[in-house]
């Protein structure tokens, strides 16, 4: 493991340390390149505010001190200044226009709610049942993924759907075939691994194992030790192994799309 491109900062309320913890954990750890993308702001309508993302008044000193450090380790690793994004329908345009003056490298897409956190607010990771909402949440990526905005996917198996393993596969499978189809590597999230979450699930990645996906680790790292682990690495190709996705459709880095 050489990059990890999705990494948070304080910013977000729910991450600890500083970037420059973070940047030199990655270098102590033998990483190359290192991509901050903490969680978007948005412009919520009626003065909302999100209990887990950045406010848009923290936007530029986040930019600011990103692009600092860039240049002071450009000797030493390098830095990519980025975003973690939900894809909200509704509010996609405003954010482009909010985003447009700053110079973001790229986005991931982290889709954590089904529509919106305002109009449909359960979180995707509370247990389900519904096919319907497995459908929603498949179609929203695939729409979002559609705008060519995207990097990478982050955490696609994230919904946390407990029905019909046969609806699941199918659903799953025309997310990783669209995505397969247009080149958009999947994340197999660490941080998932680490804190033994519902997410890494080896049914979707025997789904993306059959349909030939490329695949990207991310450490999702929320501290700056979570930046880098011999320990996590193991379990992320011990997973892979056991879901028949072989080692050489893991992307080293992506610095080709830049």
């Amino acid at each position: 493991m050489i990059a990890n491109y999705h990494t948070h900062t304080a910013r977000c309320g729910h991450a600890f340390g500083t970037e420059r913890e973070y940047i030199e954990k990655a270098i102590a750890g033998g990483l190359k390149i290192l991509g901050f993308s903490d969680h978007t702001p948005q412009l919520y309508p009626n003065g909302y505010v999100s209990p887990d993302k950045m406010l848009p008044s923290q936007l530029e000193d986040y930019v600011d001190t990103v692009l600092r450090l860039k240049d002071e380790y450009k000797n030493d690793i390098t830095i990519h200044l980025g975003l973690e994004v939900e894809y909200y329908p509704m509010m996609w345009e405003a954010l482009l226009r909010f985003l447009e003056p700053y110079p973001i490298e790229y986005m991931l897409l982290g889709q954590h709610y089904v529509d919106n956190e305002i109009d449909n607010p359960p979180y995707s990771g509370r247990r389900t049942d519904s096919l319907e909402r497995l459908h929603a949440y498949c179609t929203q990526c695939m729409e979002a993924l559609e705008t060519g905005r995207f990097l990478y996917f982050a955490h696609p198996d994230l919904l946390n759907y407990a029905g019909s393993d046969e609806l699941y596969v199918k659903e799953m499978g025309a997310l990783c075939r669209f995505c397969r189809e247009r080149g958009i590597p999947l994340e197999l999230n660490l941080l998932g691994l680490r804190d033994h979450r519902r997410y890494p699930r080896d049914l979707f990645w025997e789904v993306a194992a059959e349909e030939g996906n490329a695949v990207v680790l991310g450490s999702d790292a929320h501290t700056p030790g979570d930046v880098y682990s011999d320990q996590d690495l193991a379990d992320a190709y011990a997973l892979l192994d056991r879901c028949g996705l072989p080692g050489d459709r893991v992307l080293t880095e992506l610095e080709d799309r830049f």
